[in-house]
């Protein structure tokens, strides 16, 4: 019994360790196991009546309790449960063989949850239980069987080894009503109060019984129309957020890419007062700083506008240092090409790959062309004829300071120029 009772806490142990991180699960009432079987073995401690000269080891073997468990919910339920104590005398008592029977039935109360364990712990739980029964005292050296009521209380933690399976440690105390004889046999009294002190402490498994996932006794139940109202609330949350950060939320914005801190109207669309296919403040941006102040006429027709903006470098994507995959945030850039290269059938555009200056000059001719060829990529997977497009790998950019982490990414991009 002892070897079985060490290798039960090895195994205990070695679980806790072992066992991974895991969310506490939370569920709707009734969705959820109620059910369960106990089986657990143990030693025993009569403490009293005990006749002088008799006496029992400390502790003494051994204990058998087979319970069968319900729970309303996840902090209360009842469980029957039978009981088998056997009692001999220690090497210093007269010998004496008896054997104790019970049957109760117990309150349990789910320490567990109710000192909510689950904010640090979803593998440790807590039990409870209390209860009345009926018991029978039976010396085999005689025709002796003393019948009594009881009633017991006890703790029982437990490590969850799976969803079906927990590990139990109990310690239990039996008050014996109108117990007659002592637990040796040897002697009786007529005694009707609780008088008898038994202690039980034992170690067992619980298996849980049903078709959900998760039993009560480790789940945190909440209403159903709370779980309902969470997760419309997060359905809210999620069409609130603002992809672009252009002040219109993603489940009304009909422009999901525009540039960050554009204007745009309540549907999330750049604002393009004359229809040329060129948000107003980009327009206005480059006709308050590169057209001529006296020079009164309209800036330049749609198509030139929009060339102009494309050849001068205001149309770019950008890349990570030593990669050859544009950002996902830089993927307008090559949006706008698409869009322009569909309006103009009849146009043309050469990629223009670019690197910064670390490393070997060699590899950064071969970066830059490896950037806007994966560009070009892109473009024929959306159906743009490759006579159309033509690749120039410009190798390394030194316009800016190479020694400035800031300056570099702003040249490790491709570029586009109409033909």
């Amino acid at each position: 019994m002892k070897k079985i009772i060490l290798s039960l806490v090895f195994a205990a142990a070695f679980t806790t360790l072992s066992a991974q991180t895991e969310n506490e699960k939370t569920v709707a009432n009734g969705e959820f196991n109620k059910w369960s079987i106990e089986l657990a073995g143990g030693f025993n401690k009569p403490q009293r009546p005990m006749t002088s000269g008799f006496a029992t080891s400390t502790p003494s073997p051994y204990v058998i309790d087979l319970g069968a468990r319900y729970m309303f919910n996840n902090k209360f339920g009842l469980k029957a449960d039978f009981g088998y104590n056997s009692f001999e005398g220690n090497d210093d008592s007269q010998s004496f063989d008896t054997k104790y029977y019970r049957a109760d039935i117990q309150a349990v109360a789910n320490l567990g949850r109710i000192m909510n364990f689950e904010s640090w712990t979803n593998t440790l739980g807590l039990l409870g239980h209390a209860g009345f029964g009926l018991a029978q005292l039976e010396d085999q050296n005689s025709a002796l069987k003393d019948r009594m009521g009881n009633f017991m209380a006890g703790v029982t933690g437990q490590i969850k080894l799976s969803d079906r399976v927990a590990l139990t440690g109990d310690f239990t105390t039996i008050l014996n009503a109108a117990q007659d004889a002592g637990f040796d046999g040897a002697s009786t009294r007529a005694s009707r109060g609780f008088t008898g002190i038994l202690f039980n402490g034992t170690v067992g498994v619980t298996v849980y019984l049903g078709k959900n996932a998760q039993h009560a006794d480790w789940v945190k139940i909440v209403d159903k129309d709370v779980l309902a109202l969470t997760d419309r609330v997060s359905n809210i949350e999620d069409k609130m957020l603002d992809t672009d950060n252009d002040g219109v939320a993603d489940y009304l914005d009909q422009e999901a890419n525009t540039t960050s801190g554009a204007l745009v109207n309540t549907k999330g669309m750049s604002v393009d007062t004359n229809n040329n296919d060129v948000p107003d403040d980009v327009e206005n941006y480059i006709m308050k700083n590169y057209t001529s102040k006296t020079d009164k006429s309209p800036l330049l027709s749609n198509n030139e506008l929009i060339t102009a903006l494309i050849n001068g470098g205001y149309v770019a994507t950008y890349f990570d240092f030593d990669s050859s995959t544009p950002t996902e945030v830089s993927n307008g850039g090559i949006d706008f090409i698409l869009t322009y290269l569909r309006k103009n059938a009849t146009a043309s555009v050469d990629i223009i790959g670019n690197a910064d200056e670390l490393g070997k000059t060699a590899y950064n001719d071969k970066l830059s062309n490896e950037r806007a060829n994966n560009v070009k990529s892109i473009l024929i997977e959306a159906n743009i004829n490759p006579s159309r497009l033509n690749v120039i790998a410009a190798g390394e950019d030194d316009s800016v300071n190479k020694d400035s982490e800031l300056a570099r990414n702003l040249v490790r991009k491709v570029t586009f120029e109409v033909k």
